[in-house]
């Protein structure tokens, strides 16, 4: 209200007092571990439900996680399936965002949203009581150790967990540089180099554009087949519901958003089959052709394409926005169907006997599940408890539980209590984060949340 009051405290004094407090005179009731996307997302549906939250973010600013890519990256879903919750980007927004792009809106977002987010700062170690229903969080926050005590922990450290690693025999004996892509940003310093890209799944793909187009000389090492959709195809009849077509049909985000959500996982592959047979049917050309040149394609171990491989694995496919022309034209050359025998200090020798002299090494290898983080955060044994993330499976290690044959411990309880996950891309983080927070919410005050028990019709 519009008063006069010697005591008044303005909404930028209110801000500043709530930041200095919150972590040291009060605790979050909930911590987001991950600033990115999901963390951001999630926070600001836990702002409007009035659940006190705090965000803790390793990188310098919001929005880092995708300014630290490699430098040609950009969104390969179309602008309708990336809305963020409460503040959609505006009409003249690209179709397919560039990273830095997205980046500077993420962190406008955490600005506007008010959340209380904190950069530079490393969760070091996490424990939970049983009895006080707490946690024991110690966090760096640029060089200050703080412990901080909220009932739930979330963790929204992307899709994934840590990098993963192949062995590479001979490793230590390699000359060049062995990278991963996680550690990837540009190819300028190897302008005029050979590099081998091991992968040939959505980074494998970026990561050899990026090099090319700095002037390296790239072979990519396909060690299984991909799924690889064109973009054009992919969204005239994979992403019609979310698009300015289905816009003008009164299909909005939120809209496209349930009716995707509505179908059980378990109907899911039946209908992606028929999506693909008619991708393959009206691309045969394009596949004839990316074969031919040696390159391995799959549609997955049931037909079911992209999508299924992301659910079940998160790896594996490659919506092609430019990558697969250079293949054909022989500008990105590809060794597949081979294993690696080694490395020597020149290159890699392959079990067929061939060798390939190059000056660098890029493993896009992908990244382990989001539980393998919880282990070096809060031990190896709670990790193993609550099992791997996304595989459909039934969300509880050890037992069917009630969620058969979905996402395990995505955006649900999990066997550990209090301990959450969230992520995923923008449109699954978009829609998930407001279960996520309503669960939370429920908690707070106090609401019984039931979740496991024996179904009505079960028999004993």
């Amino acid at each position: 209200r519009h008063k006069a009051d010697p005591e008044r405290e303005t909404w930028a004094e209110a801000r500043a007092r709530e930041a200095r407090e919150l972590g040291v005179h009060e605790q979050p009731y909930c911590l987001v571990i991950g600033g990115g996307q999901g963390g951001i997302m999630l926070g600001a549906r836990l702002r409007q439900l009035g659940v006190p939250t705090l965000i803790v973010e390793k990188n310098a600013r919001a929005g880092d996680s995708w300014r630290n890519r490699y430098r040609s990256l950009v969104l390969h879903d179309p602008v309708w399936y990336d809305h963020l919750p409460y503040i959609p980007f505006p009409e003249n927004w690209p179709v397919f965002t560039p990273k830095d792009k997205m980046g500077d809106w993420l962190e406008m977002y955490a600005r506007v949203m008010e959340l209380n987010y904190w950069v530079a700062t490393k969760c070091i170690s996490a424990a939970y009581d049983e009895p006080e229903k707490l946690w024991t969080v110690v966090v760096d926050r640029a060089g200050e150790r703080i412990t901080l005590k909220p009932k739930h922990i979330v963790f929204a450290t992307g899709a994934y967990g840590p990098p993963r690693q192949i062995d590479l025999p001979g490793a230590d004996s390699f000359k060049g540089e062995l990278l991963h892509s996680s550690q990837y940003s540009t190819g300028e310093k190897f302008r005029g180099k050979h590099v081998a890209v091991i992968g040939a799944a959505s980074s494998g793909h970026d990561v050899s554009v990026d090099l090319w187009e700095a002037g390296a000389k790239v072979t990519m090492v396909q060690r299984s087949p991909t799924t690889v959709v064109k973009s054009d195809t992919l969204m005239e009849v994979g992403f019609e519901i979310f698009s300015e077509k289905a816009l003008a049909r009164g299909i909005t985000t939120d809209k496209a958003d349930m009716i995707v959500a509505s179908t059980p996982f378990a109907l899911v592959p039946k209908g992606q089959r028929a999506l693909y047979d008619v991708i393959r049917e009206r691309d045969a050309d394009f596949y004839k052709r990316l074969s031919d040149s040696g390159f391995a394609i799959d549609f997955g171990e049931d037909e079911t394409g992209l999508l299924m491989k992301a659910y079940r694995t998160g790896s594996g496919y490659y919506i092609d926005v430019g990558a697969c022309e250079l293949i054909l034209n022989g500008e990105i050359a590809v060794k597949s169907g081979v294993g690696i025998k080694s490395l020597t200090p020149t290159g890699i020798l392959f079990e067929d006997g061939s060798e390939l002299a190059v000056d660098a090494i890029v493993s896009c290898t992908g990244y382990q599940s989001m539980n393998e983080t919880v282990a070096g955060i809060v031990s190896r044994e709670v990790a193993d408890k609550v099992g791997p993330c996304w595989g459909l499976g039934s969300g509880v290690k050890g037992g069917p539980g009630p969620w058969q044959g979905e996402l395990r411990n995505m955006w649900k309880p999990t066997a550990q209590e209090a301990l959450w996950f969230h992520g995923g891309n923008l449109a699954l983080s978009r829609f998930y984060s407001k279960f996520v927070a309503l669960q939370l919410k429920a908690r707070m005050e106090g609401i019984a949340t039931p979740v496991y028990g024996e179904p009505s019709n079960s028999r004993r």
